[in-house]
């Protein structure tokens, strides 16, 4: 069938859930077979989120490609399972800079380049998603209905609704119902105004999704559906979940996807495969027991490390336990209260980062947790505390840091990669995307990578992990059977390789290297029970029907510690 569209947008305020609605509905889609895909259109003038600071957009995830992109590419991969591109992510930012660059090269032949229609053209071309055999494009607009920045990206969606005809373009509008507690009442007003607003600009929504606190009940619905011009039946309810993960179960009940598919021309034959999700669900209300894993980070604020939370939890589910995530903030930890802090903890995460603010803190956590036997997992520029760290106590490097801090260090275990020395712009620079990646046989990393991809029994790793004796004298021989994979990057500095035989002899073990470069992507204390840092981020590739297997493995050890 040819391609059809689906628009996604928001009024009334902002961080409703668009990107929530967006991901579970495509993974109803997905779930009766279609082919699918998901896009961001970001209203902001940033070429991408890469130089925003977290506190300002949240988290920056990274594709596959290259990409650093919206937050909500994480949500689209972890209810689907689709590997996201740039073509994914697009930003005002990009459309006028493609604009200008195509009129500085005199493409537009001398014309005057206005909003309409040299802006709408692009922004309409990369709706289109021509190149890509898919069934179904749902595409997200961030920002709220009368934001002035908005406008370019929903008269490109008038002009779409038009060009491609009935039944292959489709508008939902998600809404917020707020509930006034001295009136105890909830009111649909604000609905009503952000309709009009979208109904003004040309674009009629066939299907309004209510955000709320409360439940609305039939005659709530049919107000809104008689003053806003959409069927009753189209008008869906969602009300706050114990989980985002519950949103899809949710919306299927009220039949969206079924609403959807009759509207654009679609009969549904079969009823969506949601064995496995509502599998995850059931097996996620069953865990009663706890873990509490600490989250040691500098930014203050949960989607600063969304992909990580997220990654923790769906590990949790699947090991039959919740956890309870702790963030403690870096720049506060001290040698003075990092027990009280981190004494009570199963787990301990040093979370990614660049600057030198709260660095101390996590060397310390880094210290504790190791000194400890905490189960400890550090991401990229949580790894690379880790390095310093035991660079410093361990290998007695009192002068031990990253170059990053310290361009001129004599002890810089951690440098500035050869690649990026002559680099000097800081937008879509760094080490971006996948790279691979080959484990050494019989690490700590192998055993939880083999164990979850069903390549060896548990029971066999007994004798296949080295020893901290001999390891130093194998080095990097120990890659004789390679378990190669592929995972994705975001940064600038990478382990000091002139170091590595010192790190060897004294335990930390070099077990992950790019075998293009020779990177060290990943390392470990094997004597510990679970001390491993990676360059790379495996948040990223976490879903919720495929948990990532570091994850898995970290969870594991923290519920044993806890035992």
């Amino acid at each position: 069938m040819q391609t059809k569209y689906i628009f996604i947008t928001g009024g009334v305020a902002s961080s409703l859930g668009k990107g929530i609605i967006a991901a579970s509905l495509g993974q109803l889609l997905q779930a009766r077979g279609y082919r699918i895909t998901i896009q961001k259109f970001d209203p902001y003038i940033n070429i991408d989120p890469g130089t925003l600071n977290p506190y300002e957009h949240g988290e920056c995830y990274v594709t596959a490609d290259g990409m650093e992109t919206d937050l909500d590419l994480g949500h689209y991969e972890r209810f689907t399972g689709i590997e996201t591109s740039r073509r994914n992510s697009v930003t005002t930012g990009q459309i006028y800079l493609s604009v200008i660059k195509r009129e500085r090269r005199g493409d537009y032949l001398g014309k005057t380049i206005q909003v309409v229609p040299h802006i709408t053209d692009e922004i309409k071309r990369r709706m289109l998603c021509p190149d890509e055999d898919l069934d179904f494009v749902i595409t997200e607009v961030g920002g709220t209905i009368g934001d002035i920045e908005s406008q370019p990206f929903l008269e490109a969606i008038r002009q779409l609704r038009w060009e491609l005809g009935a039944g292959r373009a489709l508008s939902v509008h998600l809404t917020y119902v707020p509930y006034l507690a001295a009136a105890g009442e909830l009111k649909t007003k604000p609905t009503q105004a952000s309709v009009k607003q979208l109904q003004g600009l040309g674009i009629q929504p066939e299907v309004l999704i209510l955000r709320t606190e409360h439940p609305l009940g039939d005659e709530l619905r049919a107000k809104v559906a008689h003053f806003c011009n959409v069927a009753k039946e189209a008008v869906i309810e969602s009300q706050d979940m114990p989980s985002i993960y519950e949103v899809p179960a949710g919306m299927h009940r009220q039949g969206l996807d079924d609403i959807i598919l009759r509207k654009m021309g679609i009969e549904p034959a079969v009823k969506p495969d949601l064995g496995p999700w509502l599998a995850f669900l059931e097996r996620r209300r069953r865990a009663v027991k706890a873990v509490d894993v600490a989250l040691v980070g500098k930014y203050d604020l949960q989607d600063a490390y969304k992909s990580i939370r997220e990654s923790l939890a769906l590990a949790g589910t699947y090991n039959n336990i919740k956890v309870n995530i702790h963030f403690i903030n870096s720049e506060g930890l001290t040698r003075r209260n990092v027990d009280a802090q981190l004494g009570t903890m199963a787990g301990v995460v040093i979370c990614p980062g660049f600057g030198q603010r709260g660095t101390e803190g996590k060397l310390i956590a880094a210290e504790y947790a190791r000194t400890h036997d905490i189960p400890t997992f550090g991401i990229c520029f949580g790894m690379q505390m880790m390095v310093i760290e035991f660079a410093r106590n361990v290998l007695g490097l009192k002068d031990a840091t990253s170059a990053e801090f310290d361009s001129s260090a004599q002890e810089a275990v951690i440098d500035l990669m050869e690649e990026q020395k002559d680099i000097r712009q800081m937008g879509g620079t760094m080490r971006l995307g996948a790279y691979e990646c080959e484990l050494r046989e019989g690490s700590r990393t192998w055993e939880a990578y083999c164990r979850e991809k069903g390549k060896v029994k548990s029971e066999e790793f007994a004798s296949a992990i080295p020893s901290a004796d001999n390891t130093a004298a194998a080095n990097f021989s120990l890659f004789t059977h390679h378990f190669s994979l592929k995972e994705r990057h975001r940064h600038r500095y990478e382990f000091n390789n002139r170091y590595a035989e010192a790190f060897e002899q004294h335990g930390m073990q070099c077990v992950g290297i790019n075998p293009q470069a020779d990177l060290v992507e990943i390392v470990e204390v094997s004597s510990l029970r679970w001390y491993i840092g990676t360059q790379f981020h495996p948040e990223y590739s976490s879903t919720v029907l495929h948990p990532h297997p570091l994850f898995m493995s970290f969870i594991k050890a923290c519920k044993e510690w806890k035992n």
